[in-house]
């Protein structure tokens, strides 16, 4: 049994690539079905953002799995694989188990320790689970990467810090208002990075918005989304005073306002704050406007600076983080070895239960006097002496199956107790019990449990 998981992200595919592979999530349940029918894939569960499309599975044979998990996205994406395999990663066993994890903590994402990816991730899950594609391991492995990625979260400082110039400029207005109830945003520029901030800080709770363009259809069409107001260049002056926040980014060649502008404003203001921010380059803003009491000025090198202060903080959360993934990545391990002596422990227990019941079958018939009390009594004290007698050896079991010598420990612990007889019983219920269900629930092959994989 192996895990493997095959896939494209932002760093080893542009968008016109990944956007070819992108799965409508309507479309997810029956890419499920079709990889879960792929040959050897026993467990699966499909990723798909816009950053990455990612397929994770339990194979049972090593050597050829990628070789099928190509072939089922040529079928799938009707793409020949020597298109986009140069793309593609695969990484294999622990290196999976260790991907999935730091995937879902948020640190192989484009903005590291973000958390939609968490949410995505569990959503994926839940739906291999609806469509029955997954089994033993993964209801492991990904419950264990969510909860490992909540805990990351909350455990340390990764997603606090601002790594955008739009959040590093919200940032900035917190320190100086504390929140932005109540308070107005002038957005002077109707571009991209200034819409953006001001969404942010409308989100924020910043409750009313004025736009100032030189095209005044761009300035509604924007201050619409805000619920906001329009103006023109030429009453931006005239509407300053209103303003608490302004953002400028507009191409324009020279300063769009001045330090007397802003001054004047600062009078009709009676000088409470007022926080500029100049993402423009060229400037927008006079820088001379620094000097007007409280008046605060930032442009895009005091937001970057911030932001690169941030991003470097970001990485030493993810120090933390990457030491949390080696503990999980070795907890997994621990518990994945352990399943190879259910099977023998599952025997034992069956012997010992038939020998504890020809027991009682000898004990009422050599004494047939007995009154059903009594037989209740004995039968409870002989059960709790075989329980007792196994113990020990199935604690020791459990304990060796995590060393490098466990699987001559496993035959040892078959031959002291002959349980082989019981083993091949439970090998073959286990495959009537596949067989029954292939027949009456697909027409193709069906997942094997990752149990009897083992057992195989």
């Amino acid at each position: 049994m192996h895990i493997i998981v095959v896939g494209l992200n932002y760093r080893t595919s542009p968008v016109e690539v990944r956007e070819r592979f992108a799965i409508a999530d309507k479309e997810l349940p029956e890419a499920l079905r079709q990889l879960m029918n792929t040959n050897s894939i026993m467990e699966c569960v499909i990723v798909a953002t816009c950053n990455r499309t990612e397929l994770y599975a339990v194979v049972d044979r090593h050597h050829l799995c990628g070789h099928y998990i190509r072939s089922f996205m040529e079928q799938w994406f009707k793409l020949p694989r020597q298109q986009f395999t140069s793309h593609l990663y695969m990484h294999e066993d622990d290196k999976a188990i260790e991907h999935l994890f730091r995937v879902t903590s948020g640190l192989d994402s484009m903005v590291i320790g973000e958390t939609q990816i968490l949410g995505q991730v569990k959503d994926a899950f839940a739906l291999a689970q609806e469509q029955k594609t997954t089994g033993t391991l993964f209801n492991m492995l990904f419950k264990q990467a969510v909860t490992m990625a909540k805990r990351a979260h909350s455990e340390t400082t990764i997603g606090e810090s601002a790594v955008s110039v739009s959040y590093a400029a919200v940032e900035l207005g917190k320190r100086i208002f504390g929140q932005f109830n109540k308070k107005t945003v002038m957005v002077i520029g109707a571009g991209e990075t200034g819409e953006l901030t001001a969404k942010h800080l409308y989100a924020n709770g910043a409750d009313r918005v004025i736009v100032v363009n030189r095209t005044y259809d761009r300035a509604a069409q924007l201050a619409e989304k805000f619920n906001g107001l329009a103006c023109s260049m030429e009453d931006a002056a005239h509407k300053l005073h209103e303003a608490d926040i302004v953002i400028s980014s507009t191409g324009a060649d020279g300063y769009v306002l001045n330090r007397q502008v802003v001054a004047d404003a600062m009078k009709r203001r009676k000088s409470k704050p007022l926080f500029m921010i100049d993402i423009a380059v060229p400037r927008d803003l006079d820088p001379g406007i620094a000097a007007v009491e409280n008046v605060f000025l930032y442009d895009i090198d005091d937001l970057e600076g911030i932001v690169a202060s941030n991003i470097e903080q970001r990485r030493k959360e993810a120090e933390k983080i990457e030491t949390m993934i080696e503990q999980e990545v070795e907890q997994f391990q621990q518990w994945y070895k352990t399943l190879g002596v259910v099977p023998l422990i599952r025997s034992l227990q069956t012997k010992a239960a038939h020998i504890h019941e020809e027991t009682m079958n000898s004990l009422t018939n050599k004494l047939p006097d007995l009154e059903e009390h009594e037989l209740k009594v004995i039968r409870k004290l002989t059960k709790s002496i075989v329980n007792q007698m196994m113990q020990d050896p199935i604690l020791r079991i459990k304990e060796m199956a995590g060393d490098k010598h466990s699987e001559e420990a496993m035959d040892m612990f078959v031959k002291l107790f002959a349980l082989e007889e019981e083993l091949a019983q439970s090998k073959q219920a286990e495959a009537d019990s596949e067989a029954a269900a292939k027949k009456k629930t697909m027409p193709a092959r069906p997942a094997a449990s990752a149990l009897a994989s083992i057992l195989r």
